[in-house]
């Protein structure tokens, strides 16, 4: 898969505009059209503003750790088990901005500490 593909396929997985990531990357539309329709990669100066808008690491935009191999995560459950309403709730946290995000994994750990308080 190619760079210009991965940034696509994190587009299409966080549910994000090109418009959208377009300015929070500081790019043209015009730009990110380029990429997908002559199939061109992105220049390298522009790997970081790239991963900064998407919230990814440069590795996982240049070598598609963790994003290539997002699909074989859903087949593969060995080590444990899908179901889905647990698809449902990962595709809503993935469709969600960062500060969300971050918000609600706050609401987690403070749940889990108000747990551990009510067990003592």
């Amino acid at each position: 898969m190619t760079i210009s593909e991965r940034i696509f396929k994190i587009l299409k997985n966080k549910k994000m505009t090109q418009m959208e990531f377009a300015k929070r990357a500081g790019f043209s539309n015009s730009a990110i059209s380029d990429w997908k329709r002559k199939k061109t990669n992105p220049s390298a100066e522009k790997i970081m503003d790239i991963c900064n808008a998407l919230d990814i690491t440069p590795e996982q935009l240049l070598t598609g750790k963790g994003i290539d191999d997002a699909d074989e995560i859903e087949t593969s459950t060995d080590w444990f088990h899908i179901d889905k309403s647990d698809k449902k709730l990962l595709e809503d946290f993935h469709g969600m901005q960062d500060s969300q995000r971050k918000r609600l994994l706050a609401y987690v750990q403070t749940l889990k500490k108000l747990e551990k308080l009510e067990d003592l």
